[in-house]
């Protein structure tokens, strides 16, 4: 049975959560640190008490595994993106569905809220992302430009800028008020599976089956530095909260 641990920052073992018979695929913290949310290859998405480690709700309507989840910025909703093409707005509190959004033709790879909850961002092994009014669910704007599938996708921190990873070795960034694409990242020799900004905004590291991890200059798109080391692909990457220190990893054996 696949299982999560809560873990102490003094790295004393904390309660076992149960996710379910088949495996977990992706968790998520609400803001607060009070619930965890977790994703699981039999459809079906479940919130836990950390304090506890008991279940708090389960969501549940989606046909395939759920691949990403994310909780809005005040913690009172939350996001599903599933390999059945849709994602899903629910209320964290009940576990009632808000939203369903359909568009996407392929399976859903990310899905999250920007900063002030007010549209909701989409990646796609149809090789776009989408934009949704977060309020009513409706699509606003289709981001394309990627010859393959993509795998990731983010905001930078106050919402301007959307950045793109695709199977296609390259990652582009994105006016989220224009929707025009700014900027190309090229370099990679393999599909990127993981990227992210740190907190200034005016970096972008990326992951890759190509083994390495690269940081780019976000508005002119150069490469800045090339993190080799891994033997296997990585598969997510990110910058700590003062952008100084980045962490990569590689699929677990």
């Amino acid at each position: 049975m696949s299982q999560c641990h809560k873990l102490n920052v003094n790295d004393r073992p904390g309660h076992k959560v149960e996710v379910s018979k088949k495996w977990k695929v992706c968790l998520s913290f609400n803001p607060q640190s009070t619930v965890v949310a977790t994703g699981s290859m039999d459809t079906t998405a479940k919130l836990w008490d950390i304090q506890n480690g008991e279940e708090v709700v389960t969501l549940t309507g989606h046909l395939a595994e759920i691949i990403s989840l994310s909780f809005d910025t005040s913690g009172d909703r939350i996001i599903t993106g599933s390999f059945d093409h849709t994602v899903v707005v629910w209320d964290a509190s009940t576990g009632r569905k808000v939203h369903t959004l359909i568009g996407h033709c392929a399976e859903i790879s990310s899905a999250l809220f920007n900063w002030d909850c007010s549209l909701i961002l989409t990646g796609s092994m149809d090789k776009t992302c989408m934009l949704w009014d977060a309020t009513s669910g409706k699509c606003v704007a289709t981001l394309t430009g990627h010859d393959d599938e993509i795998l990731d996708s983010c905001f930078d921190y106050t919402g301007k800028l959307i950045a793109t990873a695709s199977a296609d070795g390259t990652a582009r960034v994105y006016d989220a008020t224009t929707r025009k694409c700014i900027t190309k990242l090229e370099g990679h020799e393999g599909e990127i599976s993981k990227i992210s900004f740190n907190p200034q905004g005016n970096r972008l590291l990326t992951g890759s089956s190509d083994k390495t991890a690269r940081i780019w200059d976000v508005q002119t798109g150069q490469c800045l530095q090339v993190l080799e080391g891994h033997t296997d692909e990585i598969f997510s990457c990110a910058f700590n909260y003062n952008g100084n220190i980045v962490i990569t990893g590689k699929e677990a054996v």
